[in-house]
């Protein structure tokens, strides 16, 4: 009889567990990371794909060009990938003869292995103050369009284009924010007419990283702090992160477009840094990004767009040791080379473990998911 209830326990115990652990790892669904490649320490793509695939939960990932070994390793992988056309390549995007022969080179062959969720035309274009590329980035985005339509692959494959947070003339409080003049009716808002007729999302990089002080770091890293309210709306930000979403919401809805997905492109923090820079350590970076995954997923959402998740592209799967500029752009890694992580956050996928003690009733079930350990007992 003791060993029937016990086995009735561990089997109700264990049912629990496997139901609470799916359901943690369906909330972090949407996590994705920016795959670089500005090294020359890098694994091999295949082995990249296969250890995402297999070893971690990140469900989707964003790569910088349409790099055709990178496409042929996350074949059959299922994980969701979002391809770049290079800033230099949106001129000639408008022809679309041009657009025809980069869907047929760049997408075409790998369509039918790899799951292909998204074409980005570049990247913080309008932040490059180039007038070339600022003029023809809508004009480009709605060419390949045509060429996707043609093609067939429109319902499958979205098109979009990630924006800084310098699109913005002002961005606090966060319910007087624009867009820049001048871009805002000439650029934007045709873009976002086009995202909005498309159902592509607005993608944005937003960076607490880089607007943040000494004084401000506990609010960039989500962290208990005072908060800041906004005198307009009596709403308070505890942290920096949704003020940045709700200042690039509140500028959407002035051009009329506050339904539209938001997807965050970019975001991360270094472990790495000049040593006069506060609050950049592995630490601090494992903090921000563990409180992001967390928040992101948790359907909390910000003080104007409640009861959102968002789907999340975290800044960078690796170090990136060739990359120019401060010594921080090189070490926003989650993994290192030899593919073991920078610091735990929660992105290794369950694991579990079984403990016996000789001459025990009862054994110790340990599950760890997303970085909480669970156990139980059985008979």
């Amino acid at each position: 009889m003791e060993k029937a209830v016990g086995a009735s326990f561990a089997s109700i115990l264990k049912g629990y567990i496997l139901l609470l652990s799916l359901s943690l790892l369906q909330g972090l669904q949407g996590i994705g990371v920016n795959y670089g490649t500005v090294a020359d320490n890098l694994p091999p793509p295949s082995q990249v794909a296969k250890f995402l695939s297999e070893s971690t939960i990140i469900d989707r990932v964003r790569l910088f060009d349409a790099n055709p070994e990178m496409l042929q390793a996350f074949a059959h992988t299922g994980i969701a990938i979002s391809i770049t056309v290079p800033n230099d390549q949106i001129p000639h995007l408008t022809n679309l003869t041009f657009a025809q022969q980069w869907l047929n080179t760049s997408v075409q062959p790998f369509v039918a292995s790899t799951n292909l969720i998204r074409i980005l035309v570049g990247n913080e274009v309008i932040s490059t103050a180039n007038k070339l590329l600022i003029s023809t980035l809508v004009p480009a985005m709605q060419t390949l369009y045509t060429a996707l339509i043609e093609s067939s692959l429109d319902h499958r494959i979205k098109i979009s284009t990630p924006n800084s947070l310098g699109i913005l003339s002002n961005s606090s409080p966060p319910s007087t924010s624009k867009f820049r003049q001048g871009y805002d009716t000439h650029v934007i808002k045709p873009m976002l007419s086009f995202l909005e007729a498309t159902d592509s999302p607005f993608m944005v990089n937003p960076y607490p990283f880089f607007d943040y002080t000494a004084e401000t770091l506990d609010y960039a890293l989500f962290r208990p702090n005072a908060g800041d309210v906004d005198q307009n709306t009596g709403l308070r930000y505890t942290n920096m992160l949704d003020a940045q979403l709700d200042a690039v919401y509140s500028a959407m809805k002035d051009l009329g477009f506050e339904s539209l997905e938001i997807v965050i492109a970019e975001t991360g923090w270094p472990t790495l840094c000049e040593a006069q820079q506060v609050g950049v350590d592995p630490s601090s970076a494992a903090e921000f990004n563990g409180n992001l995954i967390r928040h992101v997923s948790s359907g909390v959402g910000t003080p104007l767009m409640p009861n959102r998740t968002f789907e999340t592209y975290i800044f960078a799967l690796f170090d990136e040791d060739l990359k120019p500029g401060p010594i921080c752009e090189r070490n926003f890694g989650l993994f290192k080379p030899n593919l073991t992580p920078s610091y735990n956050i929660g992105l290794m996928k369950s694991t579990v473990t079984v403990v016996a003690a000789a001459g025990a009733p009862y054994g110790v079930f340990l599950l760890t998911v997303v970085g909480l350990t669970l156990i139980g007992l059985w008979a």
